[in-house]
């Protein structure tokens, strides 16, 4: 095979990946937000239920009790990926997404004894399922970087000053 079809397969795969790949990156996260946030609206399927339940309960001092706090913390992450899969009001549905991230960190603070076999280092599946929220972290900062019109672009600035990830429109 020549350079010059890997050179416009690749310039090809990556330009399809500049379009689509915030608007896939929004709809993934809004699935996994739906989806967890629904089955914490039916008891026992989720299985963070109990340990975010105690984590609100006693961040606000117990005036939330656990079982109100999972119905409220289930509508808050179904708003979240309502708003990333209709695309709508998306700096209100990642002010969300962030300050839920803020919330879903301080169990390995407050109940580290549940989220780690060997505090810091080695996990139990709880404190799994919370450190992996840095993915979704960094996913919301990706998408919150295009909701003034910025976008990706599959090659680098030609005057050299390409940060490579996010442009804004030039303004007018």
């Amino acid at each position: 095979m020549s350079s010059q079809f890997y050179e416009r397969t690749d310039v090809a795969l990556t330009g399809w990946m500049a379009r689509h790949g915030v608007t896939l990156l929004r709809l993934s996260l809004g699935v996994v937000f739906l989806w967890f946030g629904v089955l914490k609206f039916f008891p026992d399927l989720s299985p963070a239920q109990s340990l975010a339940g105690d984590t609100i309960e006693k961040l606000t001092f117990g005036v939330i009790s656990a079982g109100t706090a999972v119905v409220i913390l289930a509508a808050w992450e179904t708003l979240i990926g309502l708003g990333l899969l209709l695309g709508v009001w998306l700096r209100a549905t990642l002010a969300l997404l962030w300050l839920q991230m803020l919330g879903t960190v301080t169990p390995l603070f407050l109940f580290p004894d549940a989220c780690f076999t060997h505090v810091p280092y080695a996990p139990t599946l709880e404190g799994q399922y919370i450190i992996k929220n840095v993915v979704l972290i960094s996913a919301g900062i990706v998408i919150g970087a295009t909701v003034r019109g910025g976008r990706l672009r599959a090659e680098a600035d030609p005057c050299g000053a390409d940060d490579g990830v996010a442009a804004a429109p030039p303004r007018q």
